[in-house]
This record gives structure tokens, sequence and C-alpha cells, in this order.
């Protein structure tokens, strides 16, 4: 037994070795952004006694805090935070054995296979290892994790530790009203717990969050409750550090600093409680908890650009805000419509902002991810950013869990500082419990309190005794709920126009009342773009509904060009002036036109409309009286193209 033991401990060492070289890799895979160091604001004489003021009371709270702590084995904790520091290890190799065994330039797979299965083994042994401390502690701690009776303390201990009290004297020495703000949150336990719930203040900076969330408040009468009080939260949190904001090119009398040209954060709530009570957000919106709405308004577009995203695949492509798949939901337009490659980037247009170029003229896999968050937060939709070795993708929000588009699948690419994006998975398959979730997060702030470094996962450095109980609290979450983990979607046209997979196309039904050809008083000709008599290569044109009335022909960017007629009745024989209603997203697009059997078609030029409905301009076919032909063709390089409808004036 004993020589099993010492040969246990001989495999973990060994593992842990490896772990060592192999985390260090991993490190180096998922280089977090970097972040500069603010200076430092010097403190006024009114600063320091608020310093004084708020370190005293945060010193007095560590020591209540620790005293009614539940009191733990010493040798049991031990073996505990060693259990943890191990299988932490294991898991952090494990990682970096898979990525190095995957990665493009493995030189040897044999040796690299061989390293990924002994680290697989290592972490099989530290996971048994941990098991009985982890549940034996977990079992200790149940009841003062459950508990809310040491909240008033822990909450209001924990903001302070993190918020810093020299943060908040920075804050509150600005003036009257700032301090007020700084003391009304500091005696509102309930707004610091939802603030902490919700993931903190950006930066710490919880007295700029204050600030912007009772501007907010006294903006809206509605922001105080339901969803709108969530979004109210969300927002201010997220925007505790100034977001800088995108515009076009050609503003430039646009401020330059960053402080100025920030989005501001009460104008976006606005701007999402006006789409929302318009009901043009999705309709899950309104069960998204405060930190999820954090990924929905802290993009960097200006909020007009917002409402055209809106506007736009209303308009252009309806069936990518109807469809039942969430996976794809609003973010097809990426599939669909922006063109992998940056050759044509030189023609973005600088009075159109970012977002609106990137559809116009596409790009490789930042610009598209890019886009992909763009659209979703449009439509009220969380989104992350989710990078990759060598490769930009995004990750988002579905009521069935987060899923990643564009991109290999969990495990291979991090979150914003580097966080593993296991990491993040299990977090919000965990804050789907949200009762649960908060014993996690209560034995987090007890680590703050305690000085221990906070991490998000076993993938992170192992930390200390608490730190450990909220991983294995999170987990035990997690595997009661039977969480659901959604398989990323979209890889294979991560760097690619055309994807592999077939394609499901949901057609809409087109009934005769849609198809109905009108003709008015003066003899003018309304045909619907869905009644055509005759198509080819039928997955290139989709009929599909429209967003207000009726439906739409859409004429696909990606496919084989192909041909649609219209067979109708003119009340007399003629020139007839035709146009078309129509929607594009790029320019230079054309429509060719033949009636009946002419030897030459004719060039309808279409306009550039940026997502809204236009008319082209007329060209002149020559119609007889009765039944007539009119067919359309297409010649390549094909961009994506919508039409409601073709309308004929008889030209006096």
């Amino acid at each position: 037994m004993k020589d099993q033991v010492l040969n246990q401990k001989t495999f973990l060492v060994t593992a842990c070795l490896l772990a060592a070289t192999l985390v260090s890799a991993t490190n180096a895979f998922a280089a977090g952004k970097s972040q500069k160091a603010e200076p430092a604001t010097s403190l006024t004489a009114a600063g320091e006694k608020l310093l004084a003021r708020y370190s005293d009371m945060l010193k007095g709270l560590q020591a209540e805090v620790g005293k009614a702590l539940p009191k733990v084995n010493e040798q049991k904790k031990a073996d505990f935070v060693n259990a943890y520091q191990a299988e932490a290890a294991a898991i952090s190799a494990e990682l970096a054995a898979m990525r190095a065994r995957g990665g493009k330039r493995v030189k040897d797979k044999n040796a690299s296979a061989k390293a990924h299965s002994d680290v697989k083994e290592a972490l099989a042994l530290a996971a048994t290892n941990a098991m009985a401390p982890a549940k034996s502690m977990l079992k200790q701690l149940e009841g003062a994790l459950a508990s809310d009776t040491l909240d008033l303390k822990l909450v209001k201990c924990a903001l302070l530790n993190e918020a810093t009290p020299r943060g908040l004297a920075e804050f509150a020495q600005q003036g009257k009203a700032q301090e007020a703000l700084v003391e009304k949150l500091l005696a509102d336990n309930d707004l610091m717990k939802q603030m902490l719930i919700a993931g903190g203040a950006n930066g710490g900076k919880y007295g700029q969050a204050m600030q912007i969330y009772t501007a907010i408040q006294k903006a809206s009468s509605k922001a105080g409750e339901g969803i709108l009080q969530r979004l109210a939260l969300g927002t201010s949190l997220e925007h505790a550090v100034p977001i800088a904001q995108s515009n076009p090119k050609a503003e430039t009398d646009a401020p330059a600093a960053v402080a100025p040209a920030a989005v501001d954060p009460v104008k976006r709530y606005l701007h999402f409680e006006k789409a929302f009570l318009d009901g043009e957000l999705d309709p899950a919106f309104k069960t998204l908890t405060a930190w999820e709405c954090r990924f929905v308004t802290n993009g960097d577009e200006p909020d007009h650009v917002l409402a055209w995203g809106r506007e736009m695949l209303r308009n252009y492509r309806p069936d990518h805000i109807r469809t039942a798949d969430y996976r794809w939901r609003y973010v097809k337009a990426v599939k669909t419509d922006v063109k992998y490659g940056s050759q044509d980037q030189k023609f973005d247009i600088p009075t159109l902002q970012n977002y609106q170029n990137i559809i116009n003229t596409g790009g490789v896999c930042g610009r598209r991810a890019f886009f992909g968050r763009f659209i979703l937060r449009c439509f009220g939709i969380p989104t992350l950013a989710r990078p990759q070795s060598g490769h930009a993708t995004l990750v988002h929000w579905t009521p069935e869990g987060w899923v990643i588009n564009l991109g290999a699948g969990w495990g291979w690419g991090w979150l914003h500082d580097g966080q593993q994006d296991v990491d993040f998975l299990a977090m919000t398959q965990a804050r789907k419990v949200e009762k649960a979730y908060l014993q996690v997060l209560r034995a987090r702030w007890v680590g703050d309190v305690l000085g221990e470094k906070r991490v998000f996962g076993f993938n992170s450095a192992a930390s200390g005794f608490w730190n450990g109980v909220a991983l294995y609290r999170q987990r035990t979450i997690v595997d009661e709920a039977k969480a659901v983990t959604l398989a990323a979607v979209g890889q294979d046209i991560a760097e690619a126009n055309v994807s592999k997979e077939a394609e499901v196309v949901e057609k809409g039904v087109v009934t005769e009342a849609d198809k109905k050809i009108v003709i008015g008083q003066d003899g003018a000709i309304t045909i619907p773009a869905v009644a055509c008599t005759k198509t080819t290569n039928s997955p290139t044109i989709v009929f599909m509904k429209s967003f207000s009335d009726g439906m739409q022909l859409h004429y696909n960017r990606i496919g084989k060009p192909g041909a649609f007629e219209y067979a109708f009745d003119a009340p007399e024989a003629g020139k007839y002036a035709l146009s078309a209603r129509v929607v594009t997203v790029s320019p230079d697009q054309h429509l060719l036109v033949a009636a009946n059997d002419a030897k030459k078609p004719l060039d309808i030029a279409v306009p550039y409309t940026i997502g809204k409905w236009e008319r082209t301009q007329p060209v002149e076919v020559s119609l007889v009286k009765g039944k007539n032909v009119l067919r359309f063709t297409r010649n390549e390089p094909v961009k994506g193209l919508t039409i409601k409808d073709f309308t004929l004036k008889l030209v006096k």
C-alpha cells in the first residue's frame, strides 16, 4: 500500500512538472489583452479622509467576516487544497496537451499523442484523488454556503475589497454628489449584492457604475423593475470603464479622446429600452439576467447603427430573424452575406460605420466575427469575442446555453483576459441555476476578503481554499443540472465562403394571394417578386415571408446564378417603364431583363440601398396586349439582392 501511494505521488509530481511546461504553452496560446496601468490620481485632503474611512470600514468588516466563518479542520483543509491544486494543474496540462496535439505545426504526432495520453491518465488520477476531500469539504460547508445570514457584511466587504478604499476615495473626492453616491451604494445592501452577482463593476469602478445607474433611473421611470432594471444594472456595471465609440472615418469632427468619444451609457440603455418596448428585440430578451445584459449593451457602435442593423436584417433577410435555430439566429448573416477575404476592404466607404462596411466588403475572421457580434447585439442577444490560436471567433447566448460560432469547439479558445472558454462555459452553465450559483459566489467573495487571488475556473493557476470550494461547488451544480453543452457551429466557414454542410433553407409558403398581380386604375402593373412562373437554380433564389407583410424574393450571394420568369397579361400594348423595389447591402449590382424573348436583355442598375427599401431607376420594355413574359438573369460575380415587387407603368 505504501509503495502504491509513493507511485501515485511520483506520477502526480511528474504530471505537475509536465503541467508547468504545458500550462506555459497554454498561457502563450491564450495571451489576453494587456491593459495599461492607469495613472494614479492624487488624493486631496478630503480624499485622504475618505480613504481612511473606507479603509477602516473594510478592515472592520474583514475582521467580522473572518470571525463568523465556519471552523474547518486544518488537516482536512490542507488535504483539500493540495487535491484542488493537483487537479487544477492536471486539468490545465490536459488542455494544453490537447491543443498541442491538435496544432497545425505538430512535427511528431506519435510523441504528441503519447504526451496527451500520459497527461489524461494523470488527470484521471488527480480527479479521483480530489473526489473524497472535495465531497467532504462541500458537505461540511453546505449550510454556510446556503445561508444568507452573513451576506449583509460579506457583500459590503467584498465590494469594498474589489472597489478598493482608494478607488472609492478617488471617485468620492470629486464632490459632494460623488461622495453621496458612494454612501448611498454602501447603504444599499440589496443593490450591492445585485452588482456582485452580475459580475461586479468593470475595473472595480463602483462609484462610476453607481453614477451611471442613478442617471439611468432618473432618465427612465421604467428602469426600476424587471428586465429593464436588469438592463440598467448590467449597462452601468459594464460601462463603468468607458467604451470607445467607433464612428465613420469621414466624421472628422468626432472627438478623438476616449472619454468624450465614449459610448453614452444612459443613451445606450434608453436605446435598448425603446427597442424592447417597441417589440424589436428577440422574444427571449426579457429573460436575460443583469450579467447577460452586460454583453448586449457593450458594443462600440453608435446607437443609430444598432437601429440600422435591425432595420437592415428585417428588410434584407427576415428569415435570419425568424429561424427557430438559435445557434444561427441573426448571426447567420455572416454565413450568407459577409464575404471571406480582405481584398475588397480598400473599398470601404468612409461615410459608413465599420459594421456597415463589413457586410459590404467582407473580411477575414476578425471582421466577420465583429459583424456577427454586432448583429446579435442589435437584437438583444448577449455575445462575446472568443479568439483561438490564429483565428477570431465569437460565442453567444441561446436559451439552451452559450454556443461558439465560426470556430473550433470548446477547449480551443479563450475569452477576455485569457479566461479559458471551457471555464467560461462551466460558469454559464452554473449561472443558469441562480439560487445554487449564489453559493459559488459566496465562497468566492470570502476568498476575496481573505486575500486569495480570484480564479474563475480549474484552468487558472490554482488559488486558495475558498476559491477551490467555489470551483468544486460550481462543478456539482453543473453535474446535478445535467447541463447540455452546445457544439460549435460554422467551423467549416470560419475561413471560407461556402459551407460543406447541407444548407437548410427555410422556404416560405407562397399562397395564391401572395402571387396576385394587380393592375391599377392607371394601367400600372404590380407583380409580386414571388409570383414567379419559372425559376432555375432554386437554392439561389429563395422566397421568404417579409418582416411586415407579404412575401419577398431573395437572390443569394452564394450559389450558381439562376433565372426567374413572370408570365402576366398587359391591358394594352406599348412601352412600359419597369422598376423594382429592392434592398441591397453592397453596391455595383445589376439585374438583366428580357421581355418576350428579346435577343438582348436590358441592364437594370440596382442601387446600393444600405439595407433600406428603394426603387431601381426605370428601364423601358415593350409589351404586347395580353400575355407577356419577363425573364430576369444575373451575371457573376453575384451579390445578395432582395426584391419585393416589380412595377410596370405605361409610357405615355
